[in-house]
């Protein structure tokens, strides 16, 4: 054998698991939401005339469907009322 060739001897099989190459990272990022793009979306204003506020809609173009809307339905109702005072809706002496 020549003395400048090292002979390797080959590791003997005792049955133990071989270590395996890692595996590509899964990616843990949560599903994104979906949901109307914001060019399907379109921003209405309009005037309540019984109260006098201005309502901010956001709508869906391609359903017609009201995403948002600012102040709530529940509100608008509320100032329609008599007896509404605003911050009157929270009781603060219980």
């Amino acid at each position: 054998m020549d003395p400048k060739v090292a002979s390797v001897a080959a590791a003997p099989d005792l049955g133990l698991p071989q270590p395996q190459p890692a595996a590509p990272a899964a990616r843990t990022e949560a599903p994104v939401a979906t949901g109307p793009t914001p060019d399907e979306l379109r921003l209405v204003i309009e005037m309540d005339q019984a109260s006098g506020t201005y309502v901010y809609k956001t709508i869906n173009r391609a359903t017609g469907e009201v995403v948002q809307q600012l102040p709530r339905e529940e509100i608008l109702k509320l100032r329609h009322q008599v007896h509404y005072a605003a911050g009157g809706v929270i009781d603060t002496k219980a």
